[in-house]
């Protein structure tokens, strides 16, 4: 790992429709995890080899200093490129640092990560949910420990990651699945997102929320065709006759799935549609002059 230049940390989203997320941090560049789908390696968004993972030079100091500026607090997304719980951030701590800074200035945050190191700032995270909304989203695609092996190579198990659910929504933080994406031909079946739900359920998660299916562009989907059929020899042709040259990838089953999983959520007390988990996440704080919407 190596460090970068960086002029500015914290950016204004242009929609608040991705969990009321108002603003969104990246700490870092890069991920460690391999995992074989992400749409982070796309051309566009200009990262070259996307498994080494760079840290943003004084990042932390930039940070404050925007934070400050603010007229009023927000909602920060973290997590939204590059995994915030990358085997780096042990030592480095940056997240960690980054969210004590949000809690100084009034911020809440809502984290993306497939990593069970979230559970070390739990102390932080409790701190802040007595003031600001805290949402944690932790990614399981799939219970299946040898496709994830697969699919999410230097990933945390599903089993570890379920267990940092467990550990958070015990210490009362708002905790919950991404089941994102659901790959085409390997995880749509009623089996496979269902048995997710359950364990997430299990688990104490308040929400699941899914995506039936995934995107695919550029060099994005060369390095995933070149996985798959390292993997599942023969299967990018399937691909290939299904999307063509699609950006959007969606599951052939993607209704059935839908109505299966959104009836078996509902039976298990999950949330599984954006709006609903935005609310839930955010009640309570609507007096504290948040600018969540």
């Amino acid at each position: 790992m190596d460090y970068i230049p960086a002029k500015q940390i914290l950016i204004r989203n242009k929609s608040t429709a991705w969990f009321g997320t108002d603003h969104t941090v990246n700490l870092y560049r890069g991920c460690p995890h391999g995992c074989i789908y992400c749409d982070s390696r796309s051309d566009c968004y200009r990262i070259e080899d996307f498994g080494r993972v760079r840290a943003k030079e004084n990042a932390l100091p930039l940070l404050r200093d925007e934070l400050a500026r603010k007229v009023r607090p927000g909602f920060v997304g973290l997590g939204s490129m590059s995994d915030p719980y990358n085997p780096f951030e042990k030592e480095l701590q940056l997240t960690r640092h980054a969210l004590e800074l949000l809690d100084a200035y009034g911020f809440g945050a809502a984290i993306a990560t497939k990593s069970d190191l979230i559970t070390r700032d739990m102390d932080v995270l409790r701190c802040m949910k007595a003031h600001v909304p805290v949402l944690c989203k932790i990614t399981v695609t799939t219970t299946d420990e040898a496709l994830a092996a697969k699919v999410e190579p230097n990933a945390p198990s599903p089993a570890r990651r379920l267990a940092a659910v467990k550990e958070l929504s015990r210490a009362g933080i708002f905790a919950g699945l991404l089941l994102m994406p659901v790959l085409p031909f390997l995880e749509d079946s009623a089996e496979n997102v269902l048995a997710v739900a359950e364990a997430a359920a299990e688990a104490g998660a308040r929400f699941v929320y899914p995506a039936f299916g995934m995107t695919l562009r550029d060099s994005q989907r060369a390095y995933y065709y070149r996985a798959l059929e390292r993997h599942f020899p023969g299967l990018p042709e399937r691909y290939q006759r299904q999307y063509g040259p699609r950006y959007e990838c969606p599951s052939p089953r993607a209704g059935e799935l839908w109505e299966q999983f959104s009836r078996r959520c509902g039976e298990l007390g999950l949330l599984c549609r954006m709006k609903d988990i935005t609310a839930a996440c955010q009640r309570g704080y609507a007096d504290r002059q948040l600018s969540f919407f």
